[in-house]
């Protein structure tokens, strides 16, 4: 089967098109004709072995200290059954499905998931819409549970208009949050059009000066100092952080030995039960999957260049297939 793979961590030149063998479900595992993938921030950093702050050394552990052990990126897709392993019994063949692949593998025409980790698709959706959804919208629903948010609770999302952001300003709207998006001026309108209730441009206005006080503050990019932001959260509130770094974990240390606001953290995984949540949410017309632009496989580079641009809006989409029908 093709696949995009890369033998030595550097930039987007070192992905390229190569045959690999095609993999064979356990007991427990589905195969996935892939149609589509998502490239996300987390494989750019996969790639380039760029982590976050101090944790450098244990990303290259897991991925690999001298050379990637999974030379195959990516953890969103959407696709069809080709088989069933023995024990899976929700799925057959030729079902329409989406998932997350925790161990990466989507860059591929075929990969193989733990049936606890596929639902089926949205059926209004396509296979390159549906392959936006995934991390975004686990990430975002992972963490505003944490925080278990209400109705008429104020949240800021700190990259309103990135794969995460955007599926936390949609999943906070619904749980009947009032939203305030940060992200740059020429993303604003967009992301009040996903339901923003307000917008901040980072670039001219500083929110933790403004004034406001929110009840979570969510941070999906790793860009906001707990020091700095703590007196635009309430004294019951909490920090929301999708990606840290060392310096992070130091400051909800220091954060935990006073009273006041917490700070949360979590790895997302992917569940069926979530996944569908999520699909019926779709099908009823309360969240939209977001996708920017869409690169074929073999240009999954290009692809790879534009997620580091910080330029795009929502998701970037690799079409490994023709699937574009709903």
């Amino acid at each position: 089967m093709r696949a995009i793979i890369y033998t030595r961590y550097g930039p987007p030149e070192v992905l390229h098109l190569a045959e690999v063998e095609k993999p064979a479900p356990q007991d427990d595992e589905v195969l996935i004709k892939v149609l589509a993938a998502s490239a996300t921030k987390y494989d750019t950093w996969t790639r380039s072995s760029t982590a976050p702050p101090g944790f450098w050394l244990m990303s290259r552990i897991g991925s690999g200290l001298r050379r990637p052990k999974q030379p195959i990126l990516g953890t969103d897709l959407a696709g069809e059954v080709e088989a069933t392993g023995k024990d899976v019994t929700r799925f057959k063949k030729g079902d329409q499905v989406y998932g997350f692949s925790a161990n990466l593998g989507a860059y591929a025409e075929y990969i193989c998931l733990p049936a606890e980790a596929v639902a089926l698709k949205p059926s209004n959706l396509t296979y390159e819409e549906a392959a936006a959804v995934p991390y975004g919208a686990l990430t975002a629903l992972l963490f505003l549970r944490k925080a278990n948010i209400q109705h008429g609770q104020q949240i800021l999302i700190f990259g309103a208009s990135g794969g995460v952001g955007s599926a936390a300003v949609q999943l906070a709207k619904h749980f009947g949050a009032e939203v305030t998006g940060v992200c740059r001026t020429a993303k604003l309108d967009w992301v009040k059009s996903l339901g923003a209730d307000r917008g901040i441009d980072y670039t001219r206005e500083d929110f933790t000066r403004n004034g406001q006080s929110y009840d979570v503050i969510f941070d999906t990019v790793g860009k906001i100092s707990i020091p700095h932001s703590r007196r635009s959260l309430k004294k019951t509130g909490c920090f929301l952080f999708a990606t840290f770094g060392i310096p992070t974990l130091v400051q909800m240390l220091w954060l935990s030995m006073r009273n006041g606001p917490k700070a949360l953290i979590g790895l997302v995984e992917a569940k069926t039960e979530d996944l569908t949540f999520v699909k019926e949410l779709i099908e009823a017309g309360k969240f939209k999957a977001v996708i920017d632009r869409c690169y074929p496989l073999a240009q999954a580079a290009d692809a790879h260049r534009y997620v580091e641009s910080g330029d795009k809006q929502g998701n970037v989409i690799i079409t490994v297939a023709n699937g574009s029908s709903a």
